[in-house]
Protein backbone atom coordinates (compact mmCIF):
# COMPACT_ATOMS: atom_id res chain seq x y z
CA UNK A 1 0.00 0.00 0.00
CA UNK A 2 2.79 2.42 0.94
CA UNK A 3 4.71 1.64 -2.28
CA UNK A 4 1.63 2.28 -4.42
CA UNK A 5 0.98 5.56 -2.61
CA UNK A 6 4.62 6.64 -3.03
CA UNK A 7 4.53 5.78 -6.74
CA UNK A 8 1.30 7.74 -7.22
CA UNK A 9 2.81 10.76 -5.42
CA UNK A 10 5.94 10.58 -7.61
CA UNK A 11 3.83 10.50 -10.78
CA UNK A 12 1.77 13.48 -9.67
CA UNK A 13 4.77 15.50 -8.55
CA UNK A 14 6.93 14.70 -11.55
CA UNK A 15 4.22 15.62 -14.06
CA UNK A 16 3.55 18.90 -12.29
CA UNK A 17 7.18 20.03 -12.22
CA UNK A 18 7.91 19.57 -15.92
CA UNK A 19 10.03 16.43 -15.45
CA UNK A 20 10.31 14.50 -18.67
CA UNK A 21 12.36 11.46 -19.66
CA UNK A 22 14.84 11.98 -22.47
CA UNK A 23 13.19 11.11 -25.72
CA UNK A 24 14.16 11.59 -29.33
CA UNK A 25 16.09 14.78 -30.01
CA UNK A 26 14.33 17.11 -32.41
CA UNK A 27 17.16 18.20 -34.71
CA UNK A 28 16.54 21.07 -37.19
CA UNK A 29 17.70 19.06 -40.22
CA UNK A 30 16.47 15.87 -41.86
CA UNK A 31 19.89 14.45 -42.75
CA UNK A 32 23.44 14.95 -41.52
CA UNK A 33 26.91 13.85 -42.54
CA UNK A 34 29.49 13.21 -39.80
CA UNK A 35 32.93 12.53 -41.33
CA UNK A 36 35.21 10.12 -39.48
CA UNK A 37 35.06 6.50 -38.46
CA UNK A 38 36.26 6.47 -34.87
CA UNK A 39 36.33 8.35 -31.59
CA UNK A 40 33.67 10.97 -31.02
CA UNK A 41 32.50 10.87 -34.66
CA UNK A 42 31.38 7.25 -34.35
CA UNK A 43 29.68 7.91 -31.00
CA UNK A 44 27.85 10.92 -32.50
CA UNK A 45 26.66 8.91 -35.50
CA UNK A 46 25.26 6.25 -33.18
CA UNK A 47 23.58 8.80 -30.93
CA UNK A 48 22.00 10.72 -33.83
CA UNK A 49 20.79 7.50 -35.43
CA UNK A 50 19.36 6.07 -32.18
CA UNK A 51 18.14 9.27 -30.53
CA UNK A 52 16.62 11.38 -33.29
CA UNK A 53 14.61 11.26 -36.50
CA UNK A 54 17.57 12.70 -38.44
CA UNK A 55 19.22 10.35 -40.93
CA UNK A 56 23.00 9.95 -40.85
CA UNK A 57 24.25 9.78 -44.45
CA UNK A 58 27.66 8.78 -45.80
CA UNK A 59 27.63 11.18 -48.77
CA UNK A 60 27.98 14.86 -47.79
CA UNK A 61 26.14 15.85 -51.00
CA UNK A 62 23.01 14.12 -49.72
CA UNK A 63 23.14 15.78 -46.30
CA UNK A 64 21.22 18.88 -45.29
CA UNK A 65 23.89 19.53 -42.62
CA UNK A 66 27.46 18.47 -41.91
CA UNK A 67 28.99 18.14 -38.46
CA UNK A 68 32.76 18.58 -38.60
CA UNK A 69 34.76 17.62 -35.51
CA UNK A 70 37.61 20.15 -35.72
CA UNK A 71 39.60 18.60 -32.88
CA UNK A 72 39.39 16.05 -30.08
CA UNK A 73 41.95 16.22 -27.27
CA UNK A 74 42.66 14.49 -23.98
CA UNK A 75 44.77 16.08 -21.28
CA UNK A 76 46.12 14.66 -18.02
CA UNK A 77 47.50 17.05 -15.40
CA UNK A 78 48.86 16.40 -11.92
CA UNK A 79 46.36 17.72 -9.41
CA UNK A 80 48.14 16.95 -6.13
CA UNK A 81 51.27 15.29 -4.74
CA UNK A 82 52.04 13.37 -1.57
CA UNK A 83 54.56 14.66 0.99
CA UNK A 84 57.16 12.44 -0.73
CA UNK A 85 56.51 14.13 -4.09
CA UNK A 86 54.54 11.26 -5.66
CA UNK A 87 51.36 11.82 -7.62
CA UNK A 88 48.21 11.51 -5.51
CA UNK A 89 45.58 12.82 -7.95
CA UNK A 90 45.24 13.56 -11.65
CA UNK A 91 42.93 16.00 -13.39
CA UNK A 92 41.62 14.55 -16.68
CA UNK A 93 40.26 16.91 -19.35
CA UNK A 94 38.49 16.00 -22.60
CA UNK A 95 37.92 18.75 -25.21
CA UNK A 96 36.06 18.62 -28.49
CA UNK A 97 35.68 21.36 -31.09
CA UNK A 98 33.05 21.15 -33.81
CA UNK A 99 30.96 23.12 -36.24
CA UNK A 100 27.74 22.40 -38.09
CA UNK A 101 27.17 23.85 -41.55
CA UNK A 102 25.20 23.25 -44.73
CA UNK A 103 26.57 22.50 -48.22
CA UNK A 104 26.69 26.22 -49.07
CA UNK A 105 28.84 27.08 -46.05
CA UNK A 106 26.00 28.53 -43.96
CA UNK A 107 26.41 27.87 -40.24
CA UNK A 108 23.75 25.99 -38.26
CA UNK A 109 26.06 26.52 -35.26
CA UNK A 110 29.07 28.76 -34.91
CA UNK A 111 32.27 26.80 -34.12
CA UNK A 112 32.02 25.44 -30.57
CA UNK A 113 34.58 24.07 -28.11
CA UNK A 114 33.22 21.96 -25.25
CA UNK A 115 35.14 20.55 -22.30
CA UNK A 116 34.46 18.00 -19.57
CA UNK A 117 36.80 17.12 -16.71
CA UNK A 118 37.18 14.53 -13.97
CA UNK A 119 39.54 14.11 -11.03
CA UNK A 120 41.10 10.72 -10.32
CA UNK A 121 43.09 9.46 -7.36
CA UNK A 122 46.29 7.58 -8.16
CA UNK A 123 48.37 4.87 -6.50
CA UNK A 124 51.47 3.19 -7.90
CA UNK A 125 50.50 0.06 -5.97
CA UNK A 126 47.34 -0.24 -8.11
CA UNK A 127 48.84 0.69 -11.47
CA UNK A 128 46.76 -1.60 -13.73
CA UNK A 129 43.52 -0.79 -11.92
CA UNK A 130 44.20 2.94 -12.16
CA UNK A 131 44.95 2.70 -15.89
CA UNK A 132 41.63 0.89 -16.37
CA UNK A 133 39.89 3.54 -14.26
CA UNK A 134 41.41 6.30 -16.38
CA UNK A 135 40.15 4.69 -19.59
CA UNK A 136 36.68 4.24 -18.05
CA UNK A 137 36.64 7.91 -17.04
CA UNK A 138 37.56 8.99 -20.58
CA UNK A 139 34.75 6.77 -21.98
CA UNK A 140 32.34 8.38 -19.50
CA UNK A 141 33.53 11.87 -20.49
CA UNK A 142 33.04 11.01 -24.17
CA UNK A 143 29.49 9.89 -23.42
CA UNK A 144 28.83 13.17 -21.57
CA UNK A 145 30.32 15.07 -24.50
CA UNK A 146 28.03 13.32 -26.99
CA UNK A 147 25.01 14.32 -24.88
CA UNK A 148 26.20 17.94 -24.74
CA UNK A 149 26.71 18.01 -28.51
CA UNK A 150 23.27 16.49 -29.06
CA UNK A 151 21.72 19.27 -26.95
CA UNK A 152 23.64 21.87 -29.00
CA UNK A 153 22.45 20.25 -32.24
CA UNK A 154 18.85 20.36 -31.02
CA UNK A 155 19.19 24.11 -30.39
CA UNK A 156 20.75 24.85 -33.81
CA UNK A 157 19.00 27.28 -36.15
CA UNK A 158 18.88 26.86 -39.94
CA UNK A 159 21.32 29.20 -41.71
CA UNK A 160 19.91 32.41 -43.16
CA UNK A 161 20.08 32.81 -46.94
CA UNK A 162 23.02 34.99 -48.02
CA UNK A 163 22.14 38.65 -48.63
CA UNK A 164 22.34 39.72 -52.27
Amino acid sequence: MKNALAAACFVLLSTGCGFQLRGAADLPFESIHVPGAGGIALALKRSIHAGSRTRVVDDPKLAQAQLDVTFEARQKDILSLTAEGRVREFHLVYRVGFRVHDAKGGEFLEPVVLQVARDMTYSEAQLLAKEAEEQALYRDMQSDMVQQIMRRLASAKPPRPAAR
